[in-house]
């Protein structure tokens, strides 16, 4: 079963513009938009994503980061968007600064629909005319409506 990206973000956080200086205040900006909406704290969000970017970069190239990590506070995948003015360094695979920030937090006991919902991301941001339409976007609301045409492309493509 295919995870829904506006289902991620529905229950999630969309930033547009954002100006952060490094990848850790842009963990830190999302960790707590998503703390806030989800009524968590906001440092166990981005200890636990910090702790997997020490596993290894979440910069997967082409300007994108998807961040993610686990927790035992939440019940149900949930994502957060967020399109910086600027890159920063995440140690992407092809060395360039990301400006596509994904991150998906995952309940504890989500193994295989945590793994789904982080092969979405991917197959949405790998596309160059999602990642073209995003850089290009206005507003929250073209945001949403991009990547959830884009789940429902690489969704019926799967099938």
């Amino acid at each position: 079963m295919a995870i829904d990206l506006s289902a991620l973000l529905d229950r999630g956080v969309i930033f547009l513009e954002q100006s952060c200086g490094s990848r850790k205040q842009a963990i830190v900006r999302l960790s707590g938009a998503l703390a806030e909406k989800l009524g968590l704290d906001d440092r166990a969000i981005f200890d636990a994503v910090m702790e997997r970017e020490q596993l290894g970069s979440t910069g997967v190239g082409e300007g994108v980061a998807i961040p993610h990590a686990r927790l035992s506070k939440i019940d149900t995948p949930v994502g957060g968007f967020m399109k910086l003015s600027e890159g920063v360094e995440f140690d992407a695979v092809d060395e360039r600064p990301c400006d596509l920030v994904f991150m998906l937090l995952a309940p504890m006991t989500a193994g295989a629909d945590h793994l789904r919902a982080l092969a979405q991301v991917s197959r949405a941001f790998r596309k160059p005319e999602v990642r073209a339409a995003l850089r290009g976007a206005a507003d929250a609301k073209a945001i949403h409506a991009i990547l959830c045409q884009a789940s429902k492309a690489s969704t019926a493509s799967a099938a």
